[in-house]
């Protein structure tokens, strides 16, 4: 089931991951610049940063493999 990450925004975790994966993102400034996530009361800010390394973990393994 989907959570809300950005409530603010209502980003759902699934949403939040599935455009990291697509849009090569590596803080949570570039985040912001490009898309109305974590940009109100910043109190998603921790979790938005730890779906970004996340994202990140996942691009390099990804790029490892080939």
């Amino acid at each position: 089931m989907a959570e809300v990450i950005c409530l603010c925004n209502e980003v759902f975790d699934v949403d939040l991951r599935e455009y990291l994966d697509t849009h090569p993102i590596d803080s949570i400034d570039e985040l912001r610049e490009q898309a109305s996530i974590c940009n109100k009361c910043m109190q998603c800010q921790d979790l938005v940063e730890g779906e970004i390394y996340l994202a990140r973990l996942r691009r390099q393994r990804k790029e490892r493999q080939f």
